[in-house]
């Protein structure tokens, strides 16, 4: 009986070993002979500086930078393991003078555990920091407003990491897993307010030390630092919600909220 056994186990390991070493030659031969495929699409598009701005996206990142003549610069750098691949991931373009609807789409996912389900899309978009974001969507990876002055309508990130930099206007942020960072290197004394949420992550916001501006922060399961606070007020105790005023009587309402996850108001230059 336990000769029996010995060989079955003897057998079993041959076959386990074999079946490594051939794993281990494809891997080699996969990490030899396969590259990332990339095609990079540059287009520029003459808009109205109040123009509109639709974009989504799947997986990769959008960056959204302010700033230029009234037309946008769209560069959309597509990567994928295969040329079949890339070749079916597209960017989808409509454009008018008043408004730039752009749409990521991906192949459906493909069966099979060696079936190649790779590609991201990274956007790199100028528009004049007038042009309002009507709608920015990323289901995965990372996602920059920087610099805009018209309100920027929705921007919503499903898993990664979310930045809104020197917006002073309207913007309204939700991120359902990851990190979002609202920051300021400097102060503008005008009326806009900041509305950002998070369900599953942390939020910042770092704000000049001579700024004013009506802050609401809560979080359900989490706790909330605040530079802001004054030295003498600060217990220990764990906070969760804060609605204060910091500086001078001012039009700006910051509001942040986290379901799961903390909230850092961090004083930039104090």
């Amino acid at each position: 009986m336990f000769g029996n056994d010995c060989d079955s186990a003897s057998g079993f390991f041959r076959a386990l070993r074999v079946l490594i070493g051939f794993s281990l030659l494809c891997v080699a031969g996969c990490d030899s002979g396969d590259r990332t495929r990339e095609e990079i699409i540059d287009q520029t598009y003459q808009i109205v500086p109040t123009a509109t701005l639709n974009i989504s996206n799947k997986d990769g990142s959008i960056r959204i930078y302010a700033g230029g003549p009234p037309v946008l610069k769209l560069q959309a750098i597509k990567k994928a393991y295969s040329d079949e691949r890339l070749s079916k991931i597209s960017v989808n373009v409509s454009a008018t003078q008043n408004a730039v609807s752009i749409e990521t789409k991906f192949p459906p996912k493909s069966a099979g555990w060696f079936a190649d389900q790779s590609g991201t899309v990274d956007y790199i978009i100028v528009v004049p920091d007038t042009v309002r974001i009507a709608n920015v969507e990323l289901e995965n990876g990372e996602l920059l407003i920087d610099a805009m002055r018209a309100p920027v309508g929705r921007a919503k990130l499903g898993s990664g990491r979310l930045f809104a930099h020197n917006c002073f206007t309207d913007v309204n942020i939700f991120v359902a897993s990851g990190n979002f960072a609202v920051t300021y290197d400097w102060w503008e004394q005008r009326q806009f307010s900041v509305d950002a949420a998070i369900q599953d992550g942390n939020g910042f916001a770092f704000i000049p030390s001579d700024a004013s501006f009506h802050l609401v922060a809560k979080t359900r399961n989490g706790k909330i630092g605040n530079d802001f606070t004054e030295q003498e007020n600060r217990n220990g105790e764990t906070v969760t919600n804060i609605d204060t005023v910091v500086g001078e009587a001012s039009q700006v309402t910051i509001n942040l909220r986290a379901t799961d996850g903390n909230i850092k108001i961090v004083e930039a230059n104090p």
